[in-house]
């Protein structure tokens, strides 16, 4: 715990980041900090892919031993290791499966801070090849001056580009928002 005052900070607050903290101090003491943010970008893709579970974790009628079933077959499926399989048959039980979106975002800060990196959270319409990736990074270090760990989510919508959020800064090149604004300005 000796980072939960200085490096976590605030972004151990409220109840997702309690979880997240304790999903990362336990991944630290395994050695599985990388392993364990692997699978919880997956399960983020997930949640963006499958409306079934995206469903199954905001559903508050599920059942806690269903919910728990549910949770180890997707855990299986998705091949996520043990760790996060069992901080899910937690959530599950604990009825907070509707906060795991909020815990991943936090669990990212956490590492982030840790590694004293900066996350961005980048919307693509397709998934970013490892080198688009690379020189994102590159670009985004030069831009802050430290290093950026790259938390992607894939949304069609956008169309093509890019939306960047740096901490509270939303860098948005998107194509849908370029539409936007060229059909706002062709109204006058």
């Amino acid at each position: 715990m000796e980072n939960s005052g200085g490096i976590q900070g605030n972004i151990t607050a409220g109840l997702t980041g309690r979880y997240a903290s304790a999903l990362f101090d336990l991944a630290r003491e395994s050695d599985a900090i990388d392993s364990v943010q692997k699978s919880l970008a997956a399960l983020r893709q997930g949640l963006a892919d499958s409306s079934d579970l995206a469903a199954l974790a905001a559903s508050p009628v599920v059942s806690r031993s269903d919910a728990a079933k549910a949770v180890a077959a997707v855990a299986k499926a998705m091949q996520l290791d043990s760790l996060t399989t069992n901080f899910l048959g937690v959530l599950a039980q604990n009825r907070r499966l509707s906060d795991l979106a909020g815990m991943i975002d936090a669990f990212d800060a956490i590492v982030a801070a840790h590694r004293g990196e900066v996350t961005a959270k980048v919307t693509s319409a397709h998934p970013l090849s490892a080198e688009q990736l690379k020189a994102l990074a590159a670009n985004l270090k030069t831009r802050v001056g430290r290093d950026v760990s790259i938390a992607t989510t894939v949304d069609p919508a956008i169309l093509g580009g890019l939306v960047v959020q740096l901490g509270s800064q939303l860098i948005d090149g998107s194509i849908r928002t370029r539409l936007n604004s060229f059909a706002t300005a062709m109204k006058g």
